[in-house]
């Protein structure tokens, strides 16, 4: 007897996580591919560019566009292209999350609501932070102010710290990507490079060791990286604005640097799954984040 199977086509496809600073779409990103690949704070516009995660399930590949917050940019060229490189990614994606705060819609929401019209892309909004509402019946009024909206196909509330709804999502995301090959392997789960991550992690710890302002006059270039069996010998620079925030960043005796040096260095260990040596430097770049051709020569797109 003469019998065919008939295979079930793979699915690939780009997915944009938006939303205004600091509403937990670097958490959800980490929490979507289960490493994390986006540096978290509690200090808004920590994510700087765009960032690539592979979200592999089955037969569906989902490309992760971790994003800066958008909001309305100031006058420094650095938040210009922040907010450029965030809402560029609508109009190349094929579904995009719009995280928000159970708290409700505030006018930066709107802000970013108002990029939707940028995107033919289905939208899934993504009420985040659920945990933070003792009587969740609130949430009703705020589901259905979006659904007034008109603009989203799902509306799923989340805690993606704690991974609640994320089942959900997933399985609504792995529909929603169209047919066609998968671009990474299977295990493959960022297109950043190693010296990208490792920079991120380095920048993390001085997001969380200093004050509101000093952390977004501050950027890390790693200069060095060499690997040899089980040791990475890495060479790092901090680069600020100024001699007083080098200052603050090295502390007393050095104090401050060499603290931050050894929380990046354990992370680095477990990113890298090998014994790390990490030498930091800091040194000043007037004006770095006020110049668009910096920028450019520091990394940024």
């Amino acid at each position: 007897m003469d019998s065919t199977t008939e295979s079930v086509p793979t699915r690939c496809g780009y997915v944009a996580i938006i939303g205004r600073p600091n509403v937990g779409k670097s958490t959800l990103l980490n929490h979507l591919v289960g490493q994390k690949l986006s540096i978290t704070s509690r200090k808004p516009q920590t994510t700087r560019h765009n960032l690539l995660g592979v979200l592999t399930e089955g037969n569906s590949q989902m490309l992760l566009v971790d994003t800066p917050g958008i909001h309305q940019p100031r006058d420094r060229a650095i938040n210009r292209m922040m907010v450029r490189n965030a809402v560029s990614v609508l109009k190349d994606v094929d579904l995009v999350l719009l995280v928000i705060e159970a708290r409700g819609l505030t006018a930066d929401d709107e802000l970013v609501i108002a990029q939707l019209e940028r995107t033919q892309a289905r939208t899934y909004c993504l009420i985040n932070k659920i945990d933070q509402l003792a009587d969740k019946s609130r949430l009703l009024p705020l589901i259905e102010q979006l659904a007034g909206l008109n603009c989203f196909s799902e509306i799923i509330p989340v805690c993606a710290l704690r991974g609640e709804g994320l089942d959900q999502l997933k399985t609504l995301m792995a529909e929603a990507v169209p047919e066609g090959p998968h671009l990474f392997p299977p295990d493959q789960l960022t297109d950043r490079s190693e010296r990208f991550v490792v920079s991120e992690i380095v920048r993390e710890k001085l997001m969380r060791r200093l004050g509101d302002e000093l952390p977004h006059r501050i950027t890390v270039v790693v200069d060095s990286f060499q690997q040899r069996d089980a040791l990475a010998d890495i060479r790092a620079t901090i680069y600020v604005e100024r001699d007083s925030q080098k200052a603050i960043i090295i502390g007393r005796g050095g104090e401050r640097l060499k603290s931050i040096g050894r929380d990046a260095r354990l992370d680095i260990e477990k990113f890298l799954d090998c014994k790390v040596m990490l030498r930091l430097w800091v040194k000043v770049k007037e004006g770095w984040t006020n110049s668009d051709s910096t920028l450019q020569h520091l990394g940024y797109d």
